[in-house]
């Protein structure tokens, strides 16, 4: 009864941190619990001159559609993937390569399809989450302009004293245009965009070289591969061609997104590999040892009938 009991307790701290990750990744997103930090600029800054795009909601690569192919593609294939696995293991009647099921009580049973597909989506899940929430404390924290923020912001350069470029505006006030505008300008270091278009690319692209091993995919899994990453990478210059990043903001939603993967699929899920248990963890060499017969050394004592060995036995001992 220990073992359900202390599942049962490690799913539930799971389920907590899962809820944690969840609320601060909302507290960041839609409510003002974290102030972003005002930077200020130089008068007539040409970096900061672009012209306003407009908003999110009509840019090439809208936040629907990217929240949206974020979330459903990758849950979609590691489900179907799974699926397919799990029923080519029955036909094929290959037990060896899978993962037991696991009693939890009298009534209840983790299926080894079951069990995989909620472990790989739900790290998958907590690392989207993760690096939504490294890109707005990012965000928060630097309050880097965007390309196109002078333009939203409309400073009055003449009350400001703006007549030398090199003179630095850090006054809060300084800007008249609108204010949600504004807000999201200065939170542009790092791209989310970038970062969650990599992180979801690079997880699916780690999962379908692991798990995939059918024959005749040698080249399908580096197109698979390379197709979605080249998504990914065009999702950060769509953004930095819309004048809605800088160069230095896609760059380093790469960097995160590229680092939270990695960490999840090596250190969580060890390479989207099934568990093993102890007797199948001894290496190979060990395994493999044929039993070396040794030759029988007769005792000394079984030259002797039973009565006088146990009188010599008695003897020794006293």
């Amino acid at each position: 009864m220990f073992f359900p009991f202390s599942l049962t307790i490690m799913l539930y701290f799971q389920l907590v941190i899962m809820a944690g990750t969840v609320m601060l990744a909302y507290y960041f997103e839609y409510t003002d619990t974290f102030n972003v930090h005002v930077q200020g600029f130089f008068c007539y800054d040409s970096s900061y001159t672009k012209p306003y795009p407009g908003p999110e909601e009509i840019s090439a690569i809208p936040p629907a559609l990217l929240y949206s192919v974020v979330a459903g593609v990758p849950t979609l294939v590691i489900f179907i993937t799974e699926c397919v696995v799990f029923y080519l293991q029955i036909v094929t009647k290959d037990f060896e390569n899978r993962e037991k099921t696991i009693v939890t009580g009298d009534c209840c049973y983790l299926n080894p399809l079951v069990r995989r597909t909620v472990r790989f989506l739900g790290v998958y899940t907590f690392g989207l989450f993760a690096t939504d929430i490294f890109v707005n404390a990012g965000q928060v924290v630097t309050g880097n302009l965007a390309p196109h923020f002078l333009t939203v912001c409309k400073p009055n350069y003449t009350s400001l004293g703006c007549q030398q470029a090199i003179r630095f505006i850090s006054n809060q006030e300084a800007c008249t245009g609108n204010v949600d505008d504004i807000i999201r300008a200065r939170k542009t270091f790092p791209s989310k965009e970038a970062a969650l278009s990599v992180y979801a690319a690079l997880y699916l692209a780690m999962y379908i070289t692991s798990t995939m091993k059918a024959k005749g995919s040698r080249l399908a899994k580096p197109v698979l591969c390379l197709g979605l990453m080249c998504m990914a990478f065009l999702t950060g210059v769509n953004r930095v061609a819309e004048y809605r990043n800088h160069w230095s903001d896609v760059i380093a939603g790469f960097i995160i997104a590229v680092a939270i993967a990695t960490f999840l699929v090596v250190c969580v899920v060890h390479n989207f590999k099934r568990r093993h248990s102890e007797s199948e963890k001894k290496p190979d060499s060990l395994r493999n040892i044929p039993m070396i017969n040794l030759p029988r050394v007769e005792s000394p004592m079984e030259k002797y009938p039973p009565a006088v060995q146990n009188h010599i036995t008695f003897a020794e001992v006293t």
